[in-house]
């Protein structure tokens, strides 16, 4: 079987965040199971109005040249690990934005999250994003990594001080991950060539 296709969704677009530098850390942790392709909504265009018509009547509606990479590779992904800072006690609008533009894209695939923040290490925020993407027919997995006060764990140089728990944490949630992309994908396919 050849890997799965997870994107990695960095999903603050903030100047000075602090987002590359988990996404860069999440991405060490993955195994071969997976072919890793790190999205950084920063380099995207990314509008504040949506489409007339909502993405579950129009699934494929016409987007901003801007866009259109974005929506190619979330297209081609199995399975996606959402990082998300926690503001004000949920995740960035552009985030939101990239969710709402998409619909197909995430229709029966596996999501899983990484937060990070002051207290609560983005909990609220992965909270809020377990309803959209259930909404939009998405399972997310149980298992999440959380960095509560995420300036504290790393040191200058972008590597967790202490590592093992949360390298525990990671492969909980790849190997959750993968059992669900798989039967997911399968799923797809079945359903397709039926």
């Amino acid at each position: 079987m050849s890997a799965l296709k997870l994107a990695i969704i960095i999903g603050s677009v903030r100047d000075g965040r602090f987002g590359p530098v988990v996404a860069d850390w999440f991405a060490a942790q993955v195994d071969d199971r997976f072919d890793v392709d790190v999205i950084d909504l920063a380099e995207f265009d990314l509008p504040a109005e949506l489409p007339a018509v909502p993405p579950a009547m129009d699934p494929d509606p016409a987007r901003p040249s801007g866009m259109v990479a974005l929506s190619d590779r979330l297209a081609v992904a199995d399975a996606y690990v959402v990082l998300t800072p926690e503001y004000n006690r949920s995740y960035p609008s552009a985030l939101k934005t990239a969710i709402d533009w998409h619909f197909t894209q995430w229709d029966r695939k596996t999501i899983g999250f990484v937060g990070y923040s002051g207290g609560t290490g983005g909990v609220l925020a992965i909270e809020h994003l377990r309803q959209v993407f259930n909404e939009l027919n998405a399972h997310t997995v149980r298992d999440y990594v959380s960095f509560p006060r995420y300036y504290l764990l790393f040191d200058e140089d972008g590597r967790l001080r202490e590592p093992e728990g949360f390298e525990a944490a990671a492969k909980v949630m790849l190997d959750q991950l993968f059992w669900w992309a798989t039967a997911l994908a399968g799923a797809r396919s079945a359903a397709a060539s039926a």
